[in-house]
């Protein structure tokens, strides 16, 4: 009886940790989902910025569709797309020389 306690509880335990099938389908190579934001939604980087010694965060976005997109990629070349919508408004206050859309 406590062997079945005891395996269920593991089993349970497994199952309410483990990250979300919607978060995994979220990433793909690098290139792949860079190629997409430029292509599909016509993003362009807006800035970069270390999370750790392995993640790369970026934020991405168009003034022409208003789409913007927030992603990571990881060391291994695994980009995830953290968050992503619409009514993208550049700020001037924080406009950089050079930036494509400023």
């Amino acid at each position: 009886m406590y062997k079945r306690i005891a395996t269920a509880a593991l089993i349970f335990g497994m199952v309410a940790t483990a990250p979300p099938a919607l978060a995994q389908s979220n990433c793909a190579p690098r290139d792949k989902v860079i190629s997409q934001l430029a292509d599909k939604y016509g993003e362009v980087s807006h800035g970069v910025g270390l999370q750790s010694a392995s993640k790369l965060v970026e934020v991405w976005s168009s003034k022409t569709t208003g789409s913007w997109s927030i992603v990571v990629t990881h060391a291994n070349g695994l980009t995830c797309v953290l968050a992503a919508g619409q009514v993208w408004t550049p700020n001037p206050a924080f406009a950089f020389a050079g930036d494509p859309e400023a």
